[in-house]
């Protein structure tokens, strides 16, 4: 199994696009775009879906790991995250959350890094959970 990097971004213009980087090395490139990080996300996967007639035995070997710029990451996880439970989670104010989402500011490298950092502890914790 191939693992191919997907990234989704927010253009300045408000639509999310979803690609893959140049260096995967396949016979075909997806792209998927929308009004939102999940459309984006849909899209890209029924392009890759309409690849399959042409490339089935390449795309059958892929496995497809997304990356996200943060204001795509907080808007298509939005419905399973909270802004408050999230600003618990990492320590940026729930304001400041916000206006990651809308494009009203962009986060600083140091924050971005410190949300990811939070957040894999997090997933790291939640990973330890076992129920009795």
């Amino acid at each position: 199994m191939k693992t191919i990097r997907v990234f989704i971004e927010r253009a300045k213009d408000g639509i999310y696009s979803a690609y893959m980087p140049d260096d995967n090395k396949l016979s075909f490139n997806a792209i998927g775009e929308g009004a939102t990080a999940k459309e984006a996300h849909d899209d890209f996967m029924a392009v890759v879906e309409a690849f399959r007639v042409d490339f089935p035995e390449e795309v059958a070997e892929l496995q497809f790991e997304f990356s996200y710029d943060l204001a795509s990451f907080l808007a298509y996880y939005s419905g399973k995250l909270t802004l408050a439970g999230l600003s618990r989670i990492t320590g940026v104010a729930q304001g400041q959350l916000s206006h990651y989402i809308t494009g009203h500011r962009n986060p600083s490298p140091r924050t971005v890094e410190k949300i990811n950092q939070a957040l894999h502890s997090f997933g790291t914790e939640l990973s330890q959970v076992h129920f009795v």
